[in-house]
């Protein structure tokens, strides 16, 4: 019997959240692998552009080692956001349409304000973060800008660059933690159904809330795979991204049950 949980105590029309077991993030990534290589002409150049993003961002801040850490780290703070259009890819696949590239990066235009004010709101807390991450690193570290060639041995052979490296980590998972219980199901939520920005946000929280252990394991599995990418210097997250990609649609499809809000329109 599955169990489902409203997301506001006191509506109807609210959308209910199901509870789920610990074998479901799995069933999540084998469905996102499906869905990679039944679309890989749309998926994989869609993943190369992740890739392209990584190397500009290093480019822009090879001088600037704090600010490339920390932009970097950022692909799991916008990694939901950016990945809307392998949600629109699963979807159609999902409703027997043809998935395209075109299609995949306007996806926005589905729901336009809502999922606009989820990308300020993801935009925002990058640049919070790398301020966050710049200041940390002038405060604990105060070695002036490193660059990438020079910040090895003053991070992993130095106490203060020790110290900066713990309390980088602890903040930046505090921070990822929240973006992933508002993100996990709002985006592909608002780009299938008609649904504004609050009640996506909440459906997404209330769904981390009522499935806390598979919500941690799924948390663990996006940053394990993201990491595995990153440390591929980016080429990694062609395959990888679009994968994640691909399963948070299964997820969201799982944890979100179906109302009688109006599907948007392919």
């Amino acid at each position: 019997m599955v169990t489902s949980i409203p997301v506001v105590e006191s509506s109807l029309t609210t959308p209910k959240v199901r509870v789920v077991s610990m074998e479901k993030p799995w069933e999540w990534l084998a469905a996102g692998w499906k869905d990679l290589w039944r679309a890989p002409a749309v998926s994989v150049p869609y993943g190369l552009l992740f890739v392209v993003m990584g190397y500009a961002l290093v480019y822009l801040a090879v001088n600037h080692f704090q600010y490339a850490l920390a932009l970097t780290t950022g692909f799991l703070l916008a990694g939901p956001f950016l990945a809307m259009g392998l949600y629109d890819i699963s979807r159609r696949l999902e409703a027997g349409e043809p998935p395209s590239l075109r299609l995949a990066l306007t996806a926005w235009r589905h729901n336009t304000l809502p999922i606009l004010l989820f990308g300020l709101l993801i935009g925002l807390l990058m640049i919070v973060w790398a301020r966050l991450s710049a200041l940390l690193f002038g405060v604990i570290v105060a070695s002036g800008d490193l660059t990438l060639d020079s910040s090895a041995t003053e991070l992993f052979f130095s106490g203060s660059g020790l110290t900066f490296l713990t309390v980088f980590t602890l903040v930046g998972a505090v921070i990822a933690a929240i973006v992933f219980t508002v993100s996990v199901v709002s985006i592909p939520m608002m780009l299938d159904r008609k649904i504004d920005f609050i009640t996506a946000v909440l459906t997404s929280i209330t769904a981390v809330r009522v499935n806390p252990a598979p919500m941690v394991l799924w948390a663990a599995l996006i940053t394990i795979f993201t990491g595995i990418g990153l440390l591929t210097f980016y080429l990694g997250l062609a395959i990888v991204l679009p994968l994640i990609g691909h399963a948070s649609w299964h997820a969201y499809r799982d944890l979100v049950e179906d109302s009688e809000i109006e599907p948007q329109p392919l």
